[in-house]
C-alpha cells in the first residue's frame, strides 16, 4: 500500500552541518536528516514581528483543529480553492473527528488525517489512508512552508506524477530556520532546467519568514500549501516534541475539526 508521505524520491535535498547550516553538492534527503532528529534549533515567539510581516490577511474561512495539548485556529486560504472547499467538506461530515495525528517529527511537521487512524491499534503503520480520492495539485509561489503552513501530503512522484494531494491526510510545518545563503541555493536548484521567465524568486519576506521563523523551504513546488495557522502555534511546538516511535506519537493525539463562523 502507498502511503501518503511528505518524502519523497525527487525532494530537494540538503545537508546540516552543525547549528549553522549550509548546502553543499553532496547532500542527504530532507527525509533523513529530520528523521536522525540532528536539528534541535528554536524558533522565534509566535507573536514576532516577522510572523505578522508575512502572514496572510486573517480574512476567508478559519477552522480550529482540538487536542488535549490545545487548540489550533488554522486560516483556509482563497488561493487554493480545491483544497479549502474539500477541507472545508469533510470537516463539515465530522470525518477528521477523532483522528490521530499519526507522524509527528520534530523540527520538521506533525501529520494528520487518515481515516485508519481512528481505529488503529496501539504500534498499527499509518498513514496509508482516505477518502477514495485525490485532489489536482494547486502549487502558489506566494504560499510557502513557513512555520504554521498547513499542507497536503501526497503519494510520490513514481505513482503520483501530477504531484495529486491526499483527499484527506494533511501536516503542518513545525520546521527549523535556515540561513538566507542556503534559501538562494535552494531556489537555484528549483531553477534549474528552467527558461529565465518561469524562474521562482523567494521574496525579501518570503526569505525574512525562513530564516528567523523558519519553516521547510525544501517542500516548496512539490507540495500543495493551502492555509496557515494563526493562533497556536505553540501548541505545534508542543505535539512536535512528544515521545515517537517510527514517529507515531506513543500516546495518541487526537483531533476535532470544526469550522468556525
Amino acid at each position: 500500500m502507498n502511503k501518503y508521505l511528505l518524502f519523497i524520491a525527487g525532494l530537494v535535498s540538503f545537508t546540516v552541518l552543525g547549528s549553522a547550516s549550509a548546502c553543499n553538492n553532496d547532500t542527504e534527503s530532507a527525509a533523513e536528516v529530520a528523521e536522525e532528529q540532528i536539528i534541535s534549533l528554536e524558533t522565534p515567539a509566535q507573536n514576532s514581528e516577522e510572523m505578522e510581516e508575512v502572514a496572510i490577511e486573517a480574512i476567508g474561512q478559519k477552522v480550529k483543529i482540538s487536542t488535549d495539548l490545545g487548540e489550533i485556529i488554522v486560516l483556509l486560504y482563497d488561493q487554493t480553492p480545491k483544497h479549502r472547499d474539500n477541507f472545508i467538506k469533510l470537516a463539515k461530515e465530522g470525518f477528521y473527528d477523532g483522528l490521530l495525528f499519526h507522524r509527528v517529527m520534530n523540527n520538521f511537521m506533525i501529520q494528520g488525517g487518515d481515516p485508519e487512524s481512528k481505529t488503529a491499534t496501539p504500534g498499527q503503520m499509518l498513514g496509508g489512508g482516505g477518502p477514495g480520492y485525490t485532489i489536482p495539485a494547486e502549487f502558489v509561489d506566494s504560499l510557502i512552508h513557513k512555520k504554521g503552513a498547513l499542507a497536503a501530503a501526497r503519494q510520490g512522484d513514481q505513482v503520483n506524477p501530477k504531484k495529486e494531494s491526499s483527499g484527506s491526510q494533511y501536516y503542518i510545518v513545525h520546521g527549523r530556520t535556515f540561513p538566507v545563503n542556503q534559501l538562494l541555493q535552494m531556489e537555484a536548484k528549483r531553477n534549474i532546467g528552467k527558461d529565465s521567465i518561469d524562474h521562482f524568486h523567494y521574496t525579501p519576506a518570503q526569505l525574512e519568514a525562513y530564516s528567523t521563523i523558519g519553516g521547510a523551504p525544501f517542500l516548496d513546488g512539490d507540495y500543495t500549501v493551502f492555509g496557515e495557522v494563526i493562533e497556536g502555534l505553540d501548541v505545534i511546538d508542543a505535539i512536535a516534541v512528544v515521545r515517537t516511535q517510527r514517529d507515531r506519537p506513543l500516546e495518541d493525539i487526537k483531533m476535532t475539526i470544526t469550522l468556525i463562523d
